[in-house]
């Protein structure tokens, strides 16, 4: 009997340390392939073409940027990076029919899931950067409470710190998604 009870004892043990030792994947959505490469270099490309954007404004006063899922992937990345409690780890950014598609990893306790969220890039009444969450997928865990603040005010901030000295009087005019490619077009007042 005394056999018994500390072997059952001993068994729950093991499995409480197994437990804490790793985590246990929920699934969640399928990241689609192929992967984007995250690297320093694409987010300094897309620093550089920022640059030219805002430097290279012509007579009537129109910028036009164009930023590849590359470059938003890792900036993303960076960003998320730099909070102590991520949200998302291991992101992935999509830029196809009109869509910013975002994927990650959602850590919860011991528990993780492939997460995703599908977002809308547009442009409100005063010309301004509006992005609206469509879809999100965080497997069975819910979604996170300031998931979309979070996102929103990464790609708001890559977005106005791209215009730096030219934000004030600038006038978003469209942004169109396709084939890997946002294209960001406005016009300073």
């Amino acid at each position: 009997m005394i056999n018994r009870k500390t072997s059952l004892i001993s068994g729950i043990c093991v499995l409480t340390l197994v437990v804490m030792a790793c985590m246990i994947n929920l699934g969640g959505p399928a990241f689609p392939s192929p992967a984007i490469p995250v690297s320093t270099n694409a987010v300094g490309e897309l620093q550089s073409t920022l640059a030219e954007a805002v430097s290279s404004v012509s007579s009537s006063g129109e910028i036009s940027l164009s930023i590849t899922e590359s470059q938003l992937t890792s900036y993303l990345a960076a960003k998320l990076q730099t909070q102590s409690q991520p949200i998302l780890t291991n992101v992935q950014a999509y830029l196809q029919n009109g869509q910013i598609q975002l994927y990650g990893t959602v850590q919860k306790s011991y528990f993780e899931a492939n997460a995703g969220a599908v977002l809308t890039a547009g442009v409100d009444d005063q010309g301004q950067l509006k992005i609206d969450l469509t879809s999100a997928d965080f497997g069975p865990l819910p979604v996170p409470a300031g998931f979309l603040d979070v996102i929103t005010t990464a790609i708001k901030e890559a977005y106005t710190s791209a215009l730096g000295p030219v934000a004030t009087g600038f006038r978003l005019e469209g942004i169109t998604i396709t084939d890997g490619k946002m294209t960001i077009t406005g016009r300073i007042k």
